[in-house]
């Protein structure tokens, strides 16, 4: 394998991605520990609003696949918020077999308590873009977030 150099505007750029990296996985951790909650939790909790976003139902068995947990650490993963109030699992009407997971409101205020500050202050730092540029940023942050995913695939 060919060794990169560790030189250059690009890798700058991923010294720059893992500094950020780093700094939000901190943020996470504080918010996690400030909460009772397992770094794994707040993954969780990340996935169901992304997927509520998107209008995806959420299962235990999809939020597992994604957490790579096996059944037995997705059902105490999900216990556990259950019991801090923070998710909800119900039948599905359409097939009363299956279980849809969802977000308490109390999660959610929680976390807009926390990193709504952070967030409003990233929006209003990309106001001040053009278009072309934040679309650029978006471009580069969907690239990484591809090839990060396939490298996590490939195990």
């Amino acid at each position: 394998m060919d060794r990169v150099p560790n030189a250059g505007p690009e890798f700058a750029v991923v010294h720059q991605l893992r500094r950020v990296t780093v700094e939000l996985d901190a943020l996470g951790a504080e918010f996690a520990q400030r909460h009772g909650l397992h770094p794994t939790d707040l993954r969780a909790l990340i996935q169901l609003l992304d997927a509520a976003r998107a209008g995806e139902q959420a299962t235990p068995g999809w939020l597992g696949a994604q957490l790579k947990l096996n059944s037995a650490g997705t059902t105490a993963l999900l216990d556990r918020l259950e019991r801090l109030g923070l998710v909800r699992r119900s039948r599905d009407e359409r097939d009363r077999r299956r279980v849809l997971l969802a977000v308490e409101p109390r999660a959610v205020a929680l976390g807009e308590e926390f990193f709504g500050p952070l967030i409003g202050a990233l929006v209003g730092m990309l106001d001040g873009y053009p278009p072309q540029e934040v679309a650029v940023v978006r471009r580069f942050l969907d690239g990484v977030a591809g090839l990060v995913a396939e490298r996590r695939a490939d195990g």
